[in-house]
């Protein structure tokens, strides 16, 4: 949900683009470039023993493991646990230790009738323990042939193979291919997710804790098994301060690790949510000897920037040409390829990203097979480009799929560090001047009026007791409108005199905010400053959206400069907030997501460089509510506090928002096999934390079985 900097079009449509959180590039070890052996001693052991910090190895007896009796405080911050490794196999020796003898253990022991393959927030799994395989796939779809992709967002090129870093960009499908997480959802549930790279899942009832029970086969590509005490590190590393601030809100929530055995680790969780659980399940895995130096000795995380990950994905890197084209090849050895949550997937050998500077190079290059198929974004181009005779014919067919995703929030975010922005008057006037019918001119998209549009949680009617409860208590801070109906599109083709009654309501805000017309048609304020600003724009072009609204603008006396940059200048300029406005779309979700919020809209989050929250935002009841949420134990009660939420959010107009389409538009080449059943919660190739469902489950139809010849009836005697 957090924001993400989308792959926009200049007549208004976004690509989900790179979210905050790592849902972008992954990337995986080839078997050949394993780290040196016996790299946990020596030296780089001993630094590790002087950084304890948020990891421990300890069995856990029933009390919360506050001032606890530790077997090992081992300091893990900026190399992988390898020293826990050696300890768990040597040291410590835990198959025959005090475990195994049971000492008594510092804090609460998983129950070993309490595991379940499955964790379900709000009701039961759908697939039961020992499932075959996910009903949106085919099982028996052949492996082999080639897939190849352009980016996906507006990454046009990368240099680095970690997506967890603040600086550089990785590549397209690194952590879909390469990484995998303790759990994963499904893409026909909102609220589930399964053992991955952990075979079983327990959960405190209080949700005090959560524990994950490593799955027994789980291999990193370089054949070293996975352990409790590689994901304590994985842990540690990415709540360190050298990964993204909003990959460390992910896991805010979370207290310590605590390796229990060798394939056992507990989280305690400060935070004692659905929300946190998720997050915690979704920590993906990958060795300690990634961030390992050639002489075996720990370097910080941030310096891990050209080693190819060493993870448990099914593909890892083969030919790269950086920085615009990688490789990716498919693990034949790969250890969950018999596994339900895997089985049927992952079937292409090799999977080709190549890099494209702008659309028009991209859609032809589609149009000359470069690639195979091309996700469209942009109305125009779906309505005028994606036709001619290689349609005509069927070598190339066009279709749209629907989703149920809930829609990321799509819109033009203000920059309230800006004194310009920070009266709400002025930030209303300016979204009355955006005319969303002049711009859905092909009529194939809604207009967002809502921060989880195309959902239930969106706010409807009247607020309910339950909103007003969560309300009152900031009543004297909000806007008065956020105790009536919802937000709506204040729509300008329902009435030949629409645009120009709602420049009229603008006018009237600017002016109680201070803001006058001059003798030159200039809007100034008392000080004689004219009220002009910049639209930052990663893009090729100046387009019918930029001119549309700078010519609203212009009518009420505003002056809107366009600037368009290179994607790189547009992320650091978003990353240091060098903006006044910015469009951008945030991922869309199965199930609201308190986290990403919080990444996105916290107070916390405003001031921090590189952080979600692009717009500033910092109100008191947003960050309340967002508690809520993260609180809420029922779906009755999430509903109440996303509602609440909603409409706090859309009232303080912080955004002007924009529009949204419920259905992926694809052309692709005809050579792909696709499963009968389309998931409810998918994205097809874009960075997501849910299902890339072409990427990880359509096939080449070259490879399928021919039909058996139907055999004749043998005569009567």
């Amino acid at each position: 949900m957090a924001s993400g900097i989308g792959a926009r079009d200049r007549d208004g449509d976004v690509a989900p683009g790179i979210a905050p959180r790592p849902t972008g590039a992954h990337s995986t070890l080839p078997r050949s470039a394993g780290s040196p052996a016996g790299s946990g001693t020596g030296r780089g052991t001993e630094r590790l023993h002087r950084r304890a910090k948020r990891v421990i190895i300890a069995p856990l007896s029933s009390a919360p493991p506050s001032g606890v009796s530790l077997l090992l405080r081992a300091p893990l911050r900026r190399s992988h646990l390898l020293v826990l490794r050696a300890v768990l196999a040597g040291a410590l020796a835990f198959a025959a230790g005090p475990l195994a003898r049971g000492q008594p253990a510092a804090g609460p022991l998983p129950a070993a009738d309490g595991w379940s393959h499955a964790y379900s927030a709000y009701g039961q799994p759908r697939y039961p323990r020992g499932f075959a395989h996910f009903e949106y796939v085919n099982p028996q779809a052949p492996k082999g042939g080639t897939l190849q992709l352009n980016n996906p967002d507006r990454r046009t090129s990368f240099d680095k193979y970690n997506p967890y870093t603040i600086k550089g960009q990785s590549p397209a499908g690194l952590t879909t291919l390469m990484f995998e997480t303790l759990a994963q959802r499904s893409g026909d549930e909102p609220d589930t997710m399964y053992g991955m790279v952990a075979e079983d899942i327990q959960v405190a009832p209080d949700k005090a804790w959560v524990a994950f029970r490593i799955h027994p086969r789980a291999r990193f590509i370089n054949g070293d098994p996975v352990t409790a005490a590689d994901v304590a590190h994985v842990f540690e590393m990415l709540t360190s301060k050298e990964v993204s601030p909003a990959t460390r809100t992910q896991l805010e929530g979370v207290a310590r690790a605590t390796v229990l055995d060798p394939r056992t680790i507990r989280f305690d969780l400060k935070e004692r949510t659905a929300d946190t659980i998720f997050n915690v399940g979704g920590l993906p895995v990958f060795s300690p000897k990634w961030s390992l130096d050639a002489d075996g000795k720990p370097k910080k995380f941030s310096d891990v920037v050209n080693e190819f990950p060493i993870t448990t994905g099914p593909y890892k890197v083969g030919t790269v040409e950086a920085p615009r084209r990688i490789e990716f090849v498919r693990d034949p050895d790969y250890w969950a390829r018999d596994l339900g949550v895997a089985k049927g997937q992952y079937n292409f050998d090799r999977i080709v990203y190549r890099y494209y500077q702008d659309n028009a190079i991209s859609i032809e290059a589609f149009k000359a097979g470069e690639f195979d198929f091309l996700m469209e974004y942009s109305a125009r181009r779906w309505a005028r480009q994606h036709s001619g005779p290689k349609w005509d014919d069927g070598r190339i067919v066009k279709e749209e799929f629907p989703t149920g995703f809930g829609m990321g929030l799509q819109a033009y975010y203000f920059n309230l560090r800006k004194p310009l922005f920070q009266d709400r008057r002025v930030r209303e006037a300016l979204g009355l001047a955006y005319d969303f019918a002049s711009i859905n001119v092909y009529r194939q998209y809604k207009r967002v009026n809502s921060l989880f549009a195309n959902s239930e949680f969106a706010a409807r009617g009247e607020p309910s007791a339950g909103e007003l409860a969560l309300l009152e208590r900031f009543r004297s801070e909000l806007p008065p409108a956020v105790f009536g109906p919802p937000w709506e599109d204040p729509r300008t083709d329902l009435d030949p005199n629409g645009l120009r009654n709602n420049l009229k309501r603008a006018r009237k805000l600017l002016e109680e905010a201070g803001w006058k017309v001059d003798a030159d048609g200039a809007l100034r304020n008392a000080k004689g400053e004219r009220f002009e600003f910049e639209w930052l724009e990663a893009g090729e072009a100046f387009g019918r959206r930029e001119a549309v609204y700078q010519r609203n603008l212009a009518l009420l006396g505003i002056k809107l400069n366009v600037r368009l940059v290179d994607f790189a200048l547009y992320r650091k300029r978003l990353e240091t907030f060098d903006f006044d406005m910015i469009n951008l779309k945030s991922g869309d979700w199965a199930l609201p997501n308190a986290a990403d919020l919080k990444a996105a809209l916290g107070s916390a989050a405003a001031d921090e460089q590189a952080s979600a929250n692009y717009a500033g935002i910092k109100n008191k009841a947003i960050d309340f509510l967002v508690d809520r949420m993260d609180k809420a134990t029922t779906m009755d009660e999430l509903r109440t506090a996303t509602r609440a939420l909603d409409r706090v959010f859309m009232r303080e107009h912080y955004v002007v928002p924009d529009l949204y389409g419920a259905s992926n538009r694809v052309s692709r080449w005809d050579k792909f096999g696709i499963p009968k059943v389309v998931p409810k919660y998918y994205t097809i190739a874009t960075p997501s934390d849910y299902l890339q469902w072409a990427v990880t489950t359509w096939w080449d139809k070259a490879l399928d079985k021919p039909a058996a010849p139907a055999q004749a009836k043998s005569a009567k005697p």
